[in-house]
């Protein structure tokens, strides 16, 4: 197997881990969403409130980052290398970093979300696959 189909492989098993983990903390979002504001009745209602509301905007970095590295998985003629593995790496780090003050409200919500047992088991996943690109980023 190439270089790039083996980062690509194992980027795309990271992608799907952070996905889940994006769901376990847009659950978290919605139900404190509901305790306050009552239930979410469609999945329309559901997605003006992720992208517009408040409640939501916490998630938005994460998200983003997904949206990137799902964009460079689907760039069909960039070969992938090391420095790819390293930039989401990088990006993740900062992402969960305690000192950077640009996340902080990513931080409060994950840090008040990841006690549920959905939040902490897609939470483990994704960061044992991120562990796993070490060997590729040298």
């Amino acid at each position: 197997m190439s270089d790039d189909a083996a980062i690509r492989r194992k980027l795309r098993a990271l992608a799907t881990a952070l996905r889940q983990f994006h769901s376990a903390l847009l659950d978290k979002a919605r139900e404190d969403h509901e305790f306050m504001h009552g239930p979410v009745r469609s999945p329309y209602e559901m997605f003006n409130l992720v992208t517009s509301h408040p409640n939501f905007q916490w998630l938005r970095p994460l998200s983003g980052l997904m949206a990137t590295l799902d964009e460079v998985l689907d760039t069909k003629d960039l070969t992938l290398t090391g420095q790819q593995v390293r930039d989401v790496r990088q990006a993740l780090d900062v992402l969960f970093s305690q000192t950077e003050p640009a996340f902080a409200e990513f931080r409060k919500g994950y840090d008040a979300a990841k006690e549920r047992p959905a939040v902490a088991q897609a939470d483990a996943r994704w960061r044992e696959v991120r562990d796993s690109l070490s060997s590729l980023s040298a």
